[in-house]
């Protein structure tokens, strides 16, 4: 049948299953809006406050589910204020699309109204980007994108499409998506390698990312984990890929890992990375990471072997595939010694923190208490976040979503939207910090006016807490404009803006404002007051070894 490049482009988001996009929309890409409306039984568009928003929410969405999170905006400013967004799901492996519209292709580059080479401005942070100049390509255009964005390892494909091609007419045929395929580039003698090093370990640390939660291996983690006795820390990414109550769980690894997890990695024989990059806030002084064990790396992606740390072996394939493999062929382990040792680790170094006054660690352990730890829980970046991957037990994959590569402020609000949005049987919160809730709090707009129920918890101490953190520790108390402490409301800016507003000062209040705010089932900020010098801990000085974290008590004996 014949269609428009704009009907074509909403018949292509229907044969990939979206039921869900985020955009604003612009001149350029007014078409594509007219077909929307006229699909809007079919698809559910919602308009965020700012394009950046949007991008946030498909990632949110993208997260939540592992799905393909689709936003949608027109050329110019449009398309840039994209970027922020793509460039965060970039860093962190989100498989996204994002659609744009272009001036008409007789006026590409001639600096015409609202135009920007958005595919070239996006070509450093995108796996792929398309302009399309023929209606007759469109089609398979996007179904590429879809494609490309979530096979191996995933990520965002950006599609930009002139306004003439849009209104262009061709004919149209429906087709099933493309099947994904796992990618797998590892050999037999690859596999008995890693199970030579297995079991030839006395002491065993499995350090876990982003990719388990990527490949759906949640599952394989634990049997593998079990099969070969070993403990488990987490990056910020791979949060919920292992049960977080489960005994042989240490903690989250590196700058603010518990010491446990960073004194096990730096005493182990044998460290196992699964689907995870060996970033520089895990690693810290690469020199003195985990020197005195072999290293096993396995990951989908080549170009992350070696990258940062040198391998003793590696497998490069789907981990979910690789893990199956290797609980089928893996003997049965058991190192007593070791796990009792660690277990004298965790009960020596545990988490932490004055109880006497209202703090972010009790919020989010009241938080954890009043959704039984089964709430998706997003996060700006800052403390705040630490703190949230620190206290919370994170017991199902896909439940904490967080800027981890990127280290967007303003990231969580947008995405708690794109989570509720996708998992509307879930309690839907975001933590935010003050200083990042001053860069998306437009987006309570778009909760309002959906009503879309989630709760936005902001730490407020009145400061930009882990800028004002590393002032205190490493820049002689200089608070070179880091302090917030203006004549700014957060209750009444969430009720201008159509949502509910609750402030806690004291501990006794945060249980039940928690209550209150779920029970209301409306969008409500809870501005939660804490002192302005609390700090993260344990904490990693910047270039040190991780197996020197310190904490509050270590400053003291200091």
């Amino acid at each position: 049948m014949q269609l428009t490049g704009a009907e074509i482009v909403i018949e292509c988001l229907k044969e990939q299953g979206v039921d869900t996009v985020f955009g604003y929309p612009g001149g350029t890409i007014l078409n594509v809006y007219d077909a929307l409306y006229k699909h809007q039984g079919e698809i559910n568009h919602i308009l965020t406050s700012h394009e950046q928003g949007a991008a946030h929410a498909a990632d949110g969405y993208a997260r939540a589910t592992g799905k393909v999170g689709v936003c949608l905006a027109t050329s110019g400013p449009g398309a840039t204020n994209l970027v922020t967004g793509i460039a965060t799901a970039y860093m962190d492996s989100v498989p996204m699309v994002a659609i744009t519209a272009n001036v008409n292709l007789p006026l590409l580059g001639k600096d015409t109204f609202q135009e920007v080479d958005i595919a070239g401005v996006t070509m450093p942070i995108t796996k792929h980007g398309y302009i399309v100049k023929d209606v007759n390509i469109l089609a398979d255009t996007i179904r590429k994108a879809f494609h490309i964005a979530r096979s191996g390892r995933p990520g965002p494909v950006l599609v930009d499409i002139t306004k003439d091609v849009t209104a262009n007419t061709c004919e149209y045929e429906r087709k099933e998506p493309l099947p994904l395929e796992r990618v797998n580039r590892y050999t037999p003698e690859d596999i008995d390698t890693a199970v030579e090093l297995i079991e030839q370990a006395k002491k065993p640390f499995i350090y876990l990312g982003g990719g388990a939660i990527l490949s759906g291996a949640s599952e394989e983690v634990k049997k593998f984990a079990k099969r070969i006795d070993a403990p488990v820390c987490d990056t910020l990414m791979g949060k919920g890929a292992f049960d977080g109550h489960d005994e042989l769980y240490t903690g989250m690894i590196g700058m603010h890992g518990t010491k446990t997890s960073n004194l096990g990695v730096n005493e182990c024989d044998l460290l196992i990375a699964l689907g995870a990059r060996f970033s520089d806030r895990v690693v810290s002084n690469a020199a003195k990471f985990a020197s005195g064990a072999r290293v096993l790396h396995i990951d989908i992606d080549a170009a992350e072997i070696n990258k940062n740390i040198r391998t003793t072996a590696s497998v490069v394939g789907d981990l979910k595939t690789v893990l199956s493999e290797l609980n089928g062929k893996v003997k049965e382990q058991s190192h007593p010694e070791w796990i009792a040792h660690i277990k004298e680790l965790k009960e020596k170094y545990p988490l932490r923190y004055d109880d006497s006054k209202l703090s972010c660690p009790y919020i989010i352990e009241e938080l954890d208490r009043v959704t039984e730890g089964k709430a998706v829980i997003s996060t700006d970046v800052g403390q705040h976040q630490m703190w949230t991957a620190q206290y919370y037990k994170y017991s199902e994959p896909r439940t904490f979503l967080s800027s981890g590569g990127l280290g967007t402020m303003g990231y969580g609000l947008g995405a708690c939207i794109g989570a509720k949005m996708s998992r509307p049987d879930k309690i839907c919160v975001n933590v935010a910090g003050d200083g990042c809730f001053r860069m998306n709090m437009n987006e309570l707009a778009t909760a309002s006016r959906y009503n879309i129920p989630i709760i936005e918890i902001v730490i407020n101490n009145h400061v930009l807490g882990m800028v004002r953190q590393w002032q205190t520790l490493f820049y002689g108390q200089r608070y070179s404009q880091t302090v917030l402490n203006d004549g700014v409301d957060f209750c009444k800016v969430a009720e201008a803006l159509g949502c509910e507003a609750i402030r806690v000062t004291t501990k006794e209040e945060v249980g039940p404002a928690l209550e209150k705010a779920i029970a209301m089932k409306r969008p409500v900020l809870i501005d939660c007051i804490i002192p302005e010098d609390d700090k993260v801990f344990p904490m990693v000085s910047p270039g040190g070894p991780i197996s020197e974290a310190f904490d509050e008590q270590d400053l003291r004996e200091r």
